[in-house]
Order: C-alpha cells, then structure tokens, then sequence
C-alpha cells in the first residue's frame, strides 16, 4: 500500500513510520522478490523483441525496493538495452527514499528515472491533457489499489497506456486472506479515511472479466507477525494497528469495545499462532495481465 488517491501527501510521518515498521515485520518484499525470481523475470525477454529501449511504468512504488529488483531483474534478461524507468508516488518522504536506493545500486546505474510524485489519479489526468502518452513494455501496481475511487477505470487506463506485447502486473491481497476478512467485517469503521471501499484480488478479477483482459493468476503466500498488537503500550503494536486499521493511533482513539472486537478478529480469524507468536494471514495474489 503505497499509494494514495485521497490523501495527496501519501505516507508521511507517523504513517510513513508504521508502513515501514510493516514491511520489516512482514515477509511481503521477500515473498515478491521469490515471485519476480520465479515465474514473472521469464516474461522479460518477450517484452524487448526488437527494441532497443524499454519503458517500465511503477505505480505506487512506495521506496522502490520492489521496482529495484524488478529493474535488475529486467536488465539482467536485456543487456545492453536502456531502460526507462517512471515512478508514480505521492509520498515525497517514500520518493527520498527510492532516490537514496538507487544511489547506492549499482546495477541501477545506468537506468534513467522519472521521477512523479502525485497520486495515480493525478498522473492519469496529467496523461490526458497531453496529446500523446508515453507507452510501457511493463507496467506494475502493487498494492495501491486500495487508494483508488474507481478500480474498474484506473485498471482500464493503466492498462491503454502497453506496449504491443507489453504486460500489467496487480499484486493484491488475496481473497479469503486476513485482510479481506478484516476489512469487510469491519467496512464501516475502517473504510473511513484513505480507504473508502475495501476491495480483495478476487474482487479485481471481476473488474478484469467484466472488461474483457486476460490474465494469469499466481498466489503469493505472505506472513506479518502481530505478536505485539495485543501487548498493551507496545508502541511497534501500536504502530503495526495503526497501519493496519488505516487509522493513526488506532488504540487510543478506538471507542474500546471496538478496539476489542477488532483486536479479537485478528487473532482468532485472521491469525494462526506458531511458537507463540500470532501470525496474520497476510497472503498476496498476482495477476499478469496481457495487452
């Protein structure tokens, strides 16, 4: 989640803190990079028949650690070859942080960035004042749909801006994952601030079928340990809650017996417990989606 339609700043702060604190107690970066190792780098090489450039679009890139490995991946299949590389981002603290990456890459050196700082709406609507739009080989959302007023459309108009041959990658959480069972049982008190609709990678397969895309289907399993979320005063508790909830200081301004109902969600339908430590389902779903 590192994108935001509704909130022009994106993470910043406090929630900048909790997103980070997120990716280190998750196993999401780790479980992509096995992905992109795996199955999408094989799409790669098709993606640069005949071209002596290839444009890649990251729409929500967040820090950049997903669209880095990506990049790397994609040079390494096509040496030789420039690449273009445009970053879609509200998050200007995020944006630091991306550049501060790519300083210190050496395999990204020689790709040339263009840098966005604006939401996915604002970058659609600065495309359509313009008479020709730029065209990707590659284009990848992951997990920022959350963010968007109309899933179906920015799908759509993501998806106008391939190539021939180019592809669309949405990696979202899964259905049936804990985040769905969270979010939609709770729609009413979480679907308040940035969120407004809470949708599942289920629900983005409907909007693919209903406009006509194919598309292929890749699970992505995927841990975020929460052990400390029902510590009372735990601060990295406190934090995770707040990144999960989409409320900052979720704790201490939750009326209490919705806190409690929550919290109780968590561990005992969202959750499996290991060692001791409470283990939220937190699994992904990839859709590769064809021009």
């Amino acid at each position: 989640m590192a994108s935001t339609a509704t909130n022009p700043a994106g993470y910043q702060g406090r929630y900048a803190q909790s997103f980070q604190l997120f990716l280190q107690r998750s196993t999401e970066h780790k479980s992509i990079f096995g992905f992109i190792d795996r199955i999408l780098q094989d799409e790669f090489p098709s993606l640069g028949d005949g071209k002596s450039t290839l444009n890649v679009l990251g729409v929500g890139s967040g820090g950049g650690e997903v669209d880095a490995h990506v990049l790397d991946k994609m040079q390494a299949k096509h040496p030789g070859k420039s690449i273009s590389a445009d970053v879609v981002e509200p998050s200007s603290e995020l944006i630091q942080n991306f550049k501060a990456l790519v300083a210190k890459t050496p395999n990204l050196e020689n790709i040339t960035f263009n840098w966005h700082t604006m939401t996915s709406s604002e970058y659609e609507n600065q495309v359509k004042d313009k008479k020709e739009a730029k065209r990707f080989d590659f284009i990848h959302m992951i997990q920022m749909l959350y963010y968007v007023e109309d899933y179906s459309a920015t799908i759509k108009f993501f998806h106008s801006l391939l190539k021939q041959k180019g592809k669309l990658l949405i990696i979202h959480e899964s259905a049936n994952s804990g985040w769905e069972i969270l979010w939609k049982t709770y729609k009413e008190a979480l679907c308040s601030n940035t969120i407004s609709a809470y949708q599942s990678a289920g629900d983005i397969k409907v909007h693919l079928e209903n406009l006509g895309l194919k598309y292929e289907e890749h699970d992505i399993p995927n841990t975020l340990d929460i052990t400390e979320c029902f510590i009372e005063g735990n601060e990295t508790g406190q934090l995770l809650l707040d990144f999960m909830t989409d409320k900052p200081y979720f704790y201490e301004k939750t009326p209490p017996d919705l806190r409690a109902g929550i919290l109780d969600l968590m561990r005992n339908k969202c959750s499996t417990e290991r060692d001791g430590r409470i283990i939220f389902n937190g699994n992904l779903t990839a859709l590769l989606i064809h021009p």
